[in-house]
C-alpha cells in the first residue's frame, strides 16, 4: 500500500500553519517567514528558505511538502488566453485559465475536478463529478499561473468559474479565499454559483464577502431545470428570494449570468421574464454566448448577434445594466463551459449530463 504523502502546508491560513506547526516552531515570527515564503514569494522548496535555519528547513522537509500541481500542457490561443492543464498528486486533473485584458487580467480558476451538475451547456458536466479540491490545490493554481506568465498581484481578478461548483466545497474555498484575499483585494474575487442556497447563505455570513454571481439561464422553473438540474433542488423562487436576503455592501451588486442559446432562451418575450423576475435585486447581467463544443449536440448553438443586442436592448429598457462577454479563448477550447480536463479528442463514457436540449 502507498504511503499517504505529508500533509501539505500551501492550503492552511496563518493560524492553521501556526497550529500545524507548534511542534516544531516555537517563535511566532518564524512561522510569519515561512507563510510570507509559500505566499509572497511563491518558494514551494524549503532549501530556497534561506532565512529559515538549516535545521529548520530540514526537519519542515521530513514532516511536510508545498504542493504544486504538474504544468500537463499549457495552450495558447490566437487572443492570448492561456488555458493550463494541471495533474494533481492523485492523478486527477483539472483546468484554469488566464484571461488578459490590457494590463489586468483574471484567472478563472477550478474548485472541483469534475462538476456533478450536469447543465446541458457545459463540457465539464458532461463528464461528470470528481472530487473535492483541497485548500492548497485552489491556492496552487494561482500561485503557479503567476509564477509561470510572472504576473504581479495588481490588476489580478479572480473568479471561481473553472470546473466544479464552488459552493460545494465551500470550506475549502473559503480557506483559498481568506489565503488568496492577502493579495488580491476581495473585491476582485468573485466566486459563482449555479445557485446552491445554502452556500449562498453561509457566504452571507462571512465577515469578508467575495462578489457573487450567479448562473440563471432561464427566466422560469421550467427551462431552467431542463438545462440546469439543479433548479429542481433551489428553483427560483426559492433562490431568488435567498438573493434578496444577501447582504451587499455599497456600490456592489450581484451579477446575474446568463448564457444565450439560440431559439432556447434568447427570446424578446424571456427578456421580459427575466426583468421581471430580477426587480429589487441589486444587480447587472453578463450575456453568454455559448460555447458549441461536439459533446454538447447540435443545439446548442450560440444566439446571433442581432438577437444578442436585441436581448440585451430589452433589459436596457427595463433599467438593467447589461454587458455581453465577449468569447475568449474558444480556439483552445478554454471558454466559458468549454473546460474538461483532458484532451480535446475525447474517447469515453458520457458522464451523468442531464440530456441534450432537443433530445427525447
Amino acid at each position: 500500500m502507498t504511503p499517504a504523502p505529508p500533509p501539505d502546508l500551501l492550503g492552511l491560513d496563518r493560524n492553521q500553519l501556526a497550529e500545524t506547526l507548534s511542534p516544531y516552531i516555537d517563535r511566532p515570527f518564524r512561522v510569519r517567514q515561512l507563510y510570507d515564503a509559500i505566499h509572497s514569494r511563491g518558494l514551494a522548496d524549503f532549501d530556497a528558505m534561506t532565512d529559515l535555519a538549516k535545521d529548520l528547513r530540514a526537519t519542515l522537509a521530513a514532516h511536510f511538502r508545498i504542493e504544486r500541481p504538474e504544468i500537463a500542457s499549457r495552450e495558447i490561443s490566437e487572443d492570448g488566453t492561456a488555458k493550463y492543464l494541471f495533474r494533481l498528486i492523485d492523478g486527477a486533473s483539472i483546468e484554469a485559465v488566464d484571461i488578459p485584458d490590457g494590463d489586468r487580467r483574471t484567472l478563472c480558476i477550478s474548485s472541483q475536478a469534475g462538476c456533478a451538475l450536469a447543465c446541458s451547456f457545459c463540457v465539464t458536466g458532461y463528464w461528470g463529478a470528481g472530487r473535492n479540491l483541497t485548500a492548497g490545490e485552489i491556492v496552487a493554481q494561482v500561485l503557479s499561473i503567476k509564477q509561470d506568465r510572472d504576473h504581479p498581484a495588481d490588476g489580478l481578478n479572480l473568479v471561481f468559474m473553472g470546473m466544479g461548483e464552488p459552493l460545494l466545497n465551500l470550506d475549502n474555498v473559503g480557506t483559498a479565499i481568506e489565503i488568496l484575499a492577502e493579495h488580491i483585494s476581495i473585491r476582485r474575487i468573485t466566486v459563482s454559483t449555479a445557485g446552491v442556497i445554502p452556500g449562498i447563505e453561509e457566504i452571507a455570513r462571512w465577515k469578508r464577502r467575495p462578489n457573487l454571481a450567479v448562473s440563471l439561464h432561464a427566466p422560469d422553473d421550467e427551462l431552467r431545470s431542463r438545462i440546469m438540474p439543479i433548479n429542481r433542488s433551489y428553483p427560483l423562487a426559492d433562490l431568488l428570494e435567498a438573493l434578496r436576503r444577501f447582504p451587499l455592501e455599497p456600490r456592489r451588486r450581484i451579477t446575474f449570468e446568463y448564457i444565450l442559446i439560440k431559439d432556447v432562451n434568447d427570446s424578446l418575450a424571456q427578456a421580459d421574464r427575466l426583468a421581471g423576475l430580477l426587480q429589487g435585486i441589486s444587480c447587472k447581467i453578463n450575456l453568454i454566448p455559448t460555447n458549441p463544443d461536439a459533446v454538447l449536440g447540435p443545439t446548442m448553438v450560440p444566439s446571433t448577434p442581432e438577437q444578442t443586442a436585441a436581448f440585451q436592448e430589452r433589459l436596457y429598457r427595463h433599467g438593467y445594466t447589461a454587458t455581453v462577454r465577449k468569447t475568449r479563448g474558444d480556439d483552445v477550447s478554454a471558454a466559458c463551459g468549454q473546460l474538461r480536463a483532458f484532451a480535446r479528442d475525447p474517447r469515453g463514457f458520457r458522464g451523468n449530463a442531464a440530456p441534450r436540449i432537443g433530445d427525447s
